[in-house]
């Protein structure tokens, strides 16, 4: 089997290694690729391995060959699925390799927003702050402490789920909306208007789809209590960017904090790059060794089911079985 790696660099930027994967066949793996580039690279490959290169229907047109496109994400959003199957290409995904990582993440934020951290350090070491003061302690902001403030969550999945683990340890009250309910413990189910106007937290942690697009935008802000934090580990689009910055320039939210962004990278004008009591980090919920080394061996995973004729991790609506010739020829 021919399989090539679009952009490999972001996954694997020379910590880990492809051996799970090139003993699958003949592989060739690329830092990164261009819109220009996918076609010549790929144009004799079966499988494609790709994390946001965008495999679109005129792309997929181009490459006859193809059977086969494994996502090195969870999100499938720049592979046009309906055009894979139409064509018979399976496509998978992995969908939870990164839970322990995304939800320390989000709770990484939320502290960083309650005790400043950073700012406090850089007070010390370059504003030399704490050698001038006559007392052994001082802050900067307010500090918040979690015992007793309510944690909003937007989506219950197994990162959701994480994240009222870790907030129940914190001693924080539990609030969740979702599509869909079921029985889970110490979590209040409410609805999002509900969750919105009660909670002192509120943590995204549900898919981009056309009903959740801009989800967090000026309406809904302004439901929020004043002085909530929003913490977004999620995706980009869930949130209006610039609603959001006018909510945290007016004082009306008291902090964000943000892994992800609809543009990515985003332009230096962006209006959260320059919001109040905003922090930011680029995307990298994702991205410890532990996670992005099981993200490999997933990926690896699911394409050997393809090839043994086995379905693991298929995207909805593409379900294409492998050859018989090629689960004995390459494995």
């Amino acid at each position: 089997m021919e399989i090539v790696v679009l952009d490999g660099h972001t996954t694997n930027p020379g910590d880990l290694d492809w051996s799970a994967l090139e003993r699958l066949g003949e592989t060739v793996i690329y830092d990164n690729t261009e819109t220009d580039e996918i076609v010549p690279r790929a144009k004799k490959a079966q499988a494609i391995i790709t994390n946001k290169v965008p495999l679109t229907a005129d792309i997929l047109s181009q490459l006859p060959r193809l059977q086969y496109i494994g996502i090195l994400a969870t999100g499938i959003d720049h592979v046009d699925v309906n055009a894979a199957q139409a064509r018979g290409i399976r496509v998978t995904n992995v969908p939870l390799y990164a839970n322990h990582s995304v939800s320390q993440l989000a709770f990484a934020l939320i502290l960083e927003l309650c005790y400043r951290i950073d700012l406090h350090h850089h007070s010390i070491v370059n504003e030399f702050l704490w050698t001038s003061q006559p007392y052994n302690s001082y802050w900067l902001q307010p500090l918040i402490g979690l015992d007793g403030k309510t944690l909003g969550i937007i989506g219950l999945g197994k990162i959701g789920q994480r994240m009222a683990a870790i907030g129940t340890t914190f001693g924080m009250r539990i609030v969740a909306f979702d599509m869909f309910r079921y029985e889970y413990p110490a979590v209040k189910w409410m609805t999002f208007e509900e969750l919105l106007k009660t909670s002192d937290f509120i943590t995204l942690h549900c898919p981009l789809t056309e009903s959740t697009y801009g989800m967090i935008n000026k309406k809904t802000l302004a439901m929020m209590k004043s002085g909530t934090y929003l913490v977004n580990t999620s995706r980009g689009g869930l949130v209006v960017d610039q609603d959001l910055a006018d909510a945290l320039n007016s004082g009306h939210l008291a902090g964000a904090g943000l892994d992800v962004l609809s543009q990515e990278p985003p332009k230096k004008d962006h209006p959260l790059l320059h919001a109040k009591n905003c922090i930011l980090t680029p995307h990298i919920g994702w991205a410890t060794t532990n996670a992005r080394a099981q993200l490999i061996r997933q990926v690896a995973d699911n394409l050997e089911a393809f090839i043994q004729g086995i379905e693991l991790n298929v995207v909805p609506g593409s379900n294409r079985q492998a050859p018989a010739v090629l689960a004995k020829t390459n494995i």
